[in-house]
């Protein structure tokens, strides 16, 4: 089911893409209109609090990965993601963690292994032994930068 809503999600991104004008200088009326900061706020918690049960992830764990907001405010925005006005840094986080979780996705096609993978000991050198999960878990944006560029490098891409 996964694997089907991924490839109905990226047709519609790409027939969205592809009937919008191109965007003309001469004309900044033909602009590809921009994502608010509500949009991408809601779009992000929705998938932040499904990616957080893909993974059985604890509010403290899902907590520190959005940047340690306060527990109200925490719960405020999984009552109703749709009012959350987000800040940079937890937008910056979101953005991070999604691409961490679709790269898992790509890398382990089986989504329990996938979801697994945040949680086993890992040897390679951004973990030294220990759960990517933990490294992400310091709390620093560059931690989740480091899990996300040792994903792109696994994948072929740019690290």
């Amino acid at each position: 089911m996964r694997k089907w809503t991924n490839l109905v999600s990226k047709f519609v991104l790409r027939l969205t893409i592809m009937s919008q004008p191109a965007f003309d200088p001469q004309n900044p009326d033909l602009a590809p209109p921009q994502a608010s900061v509500a949009q991408m706020s809601a779009a992000g918690l929705r998938a932040f609090f499904n990616i957080a049960r893909d993974w059985e992830l604890t509010i403290d764990e899902q907590l520190v990965l959005l940047g340690s907001p306060g527990r109200s405010t925490f719960f405020k925005w999984k009552a109703s993601p749709g009012s959350a006005r987000l800040p940079r840094d937890t937008l910056e986080r979101l953005s991070l963690l999604l691409g961490i979780y679709k790269a898992l996705q790509i890398l382990l096609p089986q989504p329990a292994a996938a979801d697994a993978w945040v949680k086993r000991p890992n040897d390679a050198a951004p973990f030294g032994g220990k759960r990517a999960l933990d490294r992400m878990l310091a709390g620093n944006v560059g931690d989740l930068v480091a899990v996300r560029q040792y994903l792109d490098a696994m994948r072929g891409g740019w690290a």
